[in-house]
């Protein structure tokens, strides 16, 4: 079977691609290990994603934001960043914006369902499920596949979209810086007696975060970021425990507190690939950039450059030039990316640096950006549009 893009992976970013790249009369084929069912309908993974407006206008444009059932996707109107046990926070509200919200936080397997939905019963486009790429090789002439099935596709242009521990990027031999923190991000939904206004609190806590969102009626998501080897302890807590240890070290902003989901458990390390692009082939998502939670920028990030390659392919169709997977169009793809990427991978590591370390100069620079980022406006305005791309 002749393809003219083959997506290895079938995540919300590489289904959103072949979505958006279906308008330009492409055949597309994704590629990807699981079943049809659990593509369909995703499991529960106890992870909440923060969506940007400018996240939200393309899931629109796309058509998957109006399969997300709308009454389960929360409104973040305000976000407080705390240091330690003080009082004080660096705050941001959507008065500050012309918005009504900063953003909207949904359930990840309702993304997931949404974007595969979008895609299911396009013509021209082939999700090839519980089948694996073997290998590929890539020469002049095009792209070819041989699947764990047994079939052999070819394409004119691959993308990596498997992750960021991608194989596919692997074999093509891109280097990816990968940060190992160290840590386990431990994630879980819980129910309280007082409401939460709609207000994200990131809470910064020695060799400890902990995040509440808030989520529909009295439920916030909870995020712990723990070093990996102390991890088993909070995961072993009773429920009862699990509540109390919670409510103390959220100050009891929300009254009682119960876990009411299951705990679930992930690694955390970031990456980046060294460049996003080689003949015939491009990285996208996570495969692409792997970001640390902590700033939510991670699938918005994979979205906005998925939506940026797919207006460069369409730009080099319409003018009839260099073909869409030539060299030149994804390098194209690579410096806008890299330009948007880079300082946010690396500013996003060092603020996550100075929030965990325990040295006194930490400390002292933890409270003084807190304060310098409340105050100085510009500073916090350009903070405000990173988080939330309303402009």
């Amino acid at each position: 079977m002749n393809y003219d893009v083959s997506i290895i992976g079938s995540g919300p970013v590489g289904l959103c691609l072949a979505k958006a790249l279906s308008s330009l009369d492409l055949r597309i084929c994704i590629i990807d290990q699981q079943n049809e069912s659990t593509l369909a309908t995703p499991l529960d993974d106890g992870r909440e994603v923060a969506i940007t407006h400018f996240s939200k206008k393309i899931l629109s444009e796309l058509g998957s934001w109006d399969f997300i059932d709308q009454e389960s996707i929360s409104l973040i109107k305000e976000a407080k960043v705390v240091n330690g046990l003080s009082p004080y926070s660096l705050h941001f509200s959507h008065q500050e914006t012309k918005e009504e919200t900063l953003g909207y936080l949904v359930p990840n397997r309702l993304i997931k369902a949404a974007a595969y939905r979008a895609i299911s019963k396009l013509n021209n486009v082939d999700c090839l499920t519980e089948t694996v790429a073997k290998e590929f090789l890539i020469t002049d002439d095009g792209v070819t596949l041989d699947l764990s099935n047994g079939d052999t596709i070819t394409s004119d242009l691959l993308v990596a979209a498997d992750g960021r521990l991608s194989g596919s990027r692997r074999q093509m031999g891109i280097p990816s810086e990968v940060k190992d923190f160290g840590k386990t991000v431990i994630v879980c939904k819980m129910e309280h007696e007082e409401p939460h206004h709609n207000v994200a609190f990131e809470c910064f806590h020695y060799g400890r975060t902990l995040a509440v969102l808030p989520m529909i009626g009295n439920f916030s998501s909870i995020v712990i970021t723990i070093a990996s080897d102390k991890a088993n302890e909070i995961l072993n807590l009773s429920d009862a425990d699990f509540n109390a240890d919670i409510e103390q070290r959220f100050n009891q902003r929300l009254g009682k507190m119960k876990v009411s989901s299951e705990k679930f458990s992930y690694p955390l390390f970031a990456s980046h690939a060294d460049y996003f692009h080689a003949d015939r082939f491009v990285l996208v998502g996570d495969a692409s950039v792997g970001m640390h939670p902590v700033t939510a920028h991670g699938f918005n990030l994979g979205l906005r450059g998925s939506y940026n390659l797919k207006k460069i392919i369409e730009k080099a169709i319409s003018r009839n030039s260099d073909p869409f997977f030539s060299k030149v169009v994804l390098e194209e793809y690579n410096k806008q990316h890299q330009l948007v990427t880079r300082p946010l991978y690396y500013g996003t590591n060092l603020i996550v640096d100075l929030y965990n370390s325990d040295r006194l100069t930490a400390k002292l620079l933890r409270r003084a950006a807190l304060r310098f980022g409340n105050n100085f406006w510009p500073v916090k305005k350009l903070i405000m549009n990173q988080l939330t791309e309303t402009t």
